[in-house]
């Protein structure tokens, strides 16, 4: 005497893991196009921060730090000239842009020639190629 016994298939298991890929792969590629956004938020945010604490350094030395100076002076006391006469830690340390790199910074700026330029060098860690992102 056999008793009935209700248990799923192989077929029916591999089935249902079949739909569960599937739609775990769709999650997946409509979420991807957000991580690009994220991180140029992230940009965005950061360079407007930056941008901040320059001006700031600017107002209080009547100039931005040079180009070989860079963002450090934002952190440290720059040694080379023209040394600042009201100096303050404006951070404890920079912010890396989103592929974990520092933010390029170029002053008098290519494309703010009295000013300053400030932006990351993109996904591909190269500056002044097509995929820099100023933070627009």
């Amino acid at each position: 005497m056999r008793k009935n016994q209700s248990a799923f298939t192989l077929l029916e298991i591999m089935l249902v893991v079949t739909i569960i890929a599937l739609l775990l792969g769709t999650a997946i590629y409509k979420l991807s196009g957000n991580v690009e956004i994220a991180r140029h938020t992230t940009v965005g945010a950061d360079v407007q921060s930056i941008g901040t604490q320059l001006k700031l350094y600017e107002s209080m030395n009547g100039f931005f730090p040079t180009s070989e100076q860079g963002l450090q002076a934002l952190v440290t006391q720059p040694s080379s000239d023209p040394q600042p006469q009201r100096w303050y830690q404006l951070f404890t340390q920079m912010p890396l842009d989103p592929w974990h790199n520092p933010y390029v910074y170029v002053s008098p700026g290519r494309k703010n020639p009295t000013g300053y330029d400030l932006y990351s060098a993109g996904p591909d860690r190269k500056p002044d190629t097509p995929d820099d992102d100023w933070g627009n």
